[in-house]
């Protein structure tokens, strides 16, 4: 994956000439799994669990011809970036590419259980018959679905990307003062920060980090660990500027705590 913060390659952006991706053609696709007996590639545009990583840009365009290139099916996983996280209603949309498959869950009822995978008409299209769901088109859940739709597209879109762009500034501005912040990343409303012990060599601190996320917690603002040393933040399509200045207060006094700044 795109990690640019830690580079496997030890290169930059854009000097690397995507040196991850000609690693997954050169020696992944024609030395370790022959891209014959490769039906399709996932990847979610923004890493979810992995740290809230954001790849570089024309990442994904370089990936969707690979994929082209060897008849591989490109499958966007959506789960946690799609619905309108990311400012956009699909995360993989920031990159200006339409995948093969994308797969939703989690935010596209509003916390009711549904999921679905959307597909060109010339895979999904089937005989009647040739694919059933025990549990499948549930009412409730897509009636949710369709409400919740019809609320991004009112608004929370855009909500979501204009208090994303800010809640990433404020901690933008927050790394210029704090070396143990190595990296601040993300789109919209998924934004993940880094912690580090230090910063040029960018050592890993996952028991700060968790100290962090314990003393946000005592101080009323919930957050997640992502990846070995990342603090993700996903708040509620709705927050509010007001909220996002009190939850990065509430993380900076916390940081200062636990580094005894």
């Amino acid at each position: 994956y795109g990690y640019c913060y830690r580079c496997s390659f030890n290169l930059s952006y854009p000097d690397c000439d995507y040196e991850c991706l000609k690693y997954l053609e050169e020696e992944v696709l024609r030395k370790t799994a022959p891209a014959e007996d490769v039906a399709a590639i996932f990847a979610e545009p923004i890493q979810g669990e992995g740290g809230y990583i954001v790849p570089p840009p024309g990442y994904f365009k370089v990936l969707k011809k690979i994929c082209e290139r060897y008849g591989i099916l490109f499958v966007c996983d959506e789960i946690q970036s799609g619905m309108g996280r990311t400012g956009r209603m699909f995360g993989i949309e920031h990159w200006s590419v339409i995948p093969d498959i994308i797969c939703i869950a989690k935010g596209v009822a509003s916390g009711i259980p549904l999921g679905a995978t959307i597909a060109r008409s010339s895979m999904m299209d089937w005989p009647p018959g040739s694919h059933a769901s025990t549990f499948g088109g549930n009412p409730i859940g897509c009636q949710s679905a369709l409400t919740t739709i019809n609320l991004l597209e009112g608004g929370l879109i855009e909500n979501a990307r204009r208090q994303g762009d800010y809640l990433m500034r404020l901690f933008k501005e927050l790394k210029k003062r704090y070396g143990v912040i190595g990296d601040v990343r993300g789109k919209g409303l998924m934004v993940g920060v880094e912690i580090v012990l230090d910063p040029v060599k960018k050592t890993e601190a996952p028991s700060k980090r968790n100290g962090i996320i314990q003393e946000c917690f005592q101080n009323g603002l919930l957050c997640l660990g992502a990846g070995k040393t990342g603090v993700r933040f996903s708040p509620p399509l709705i927050v509010s500027k007001t909220q996002i200045e009190k939850a990065v207060a509430i993380f900076e006094k916390s940081l200062r705590k636990v580094f005894k700044f």
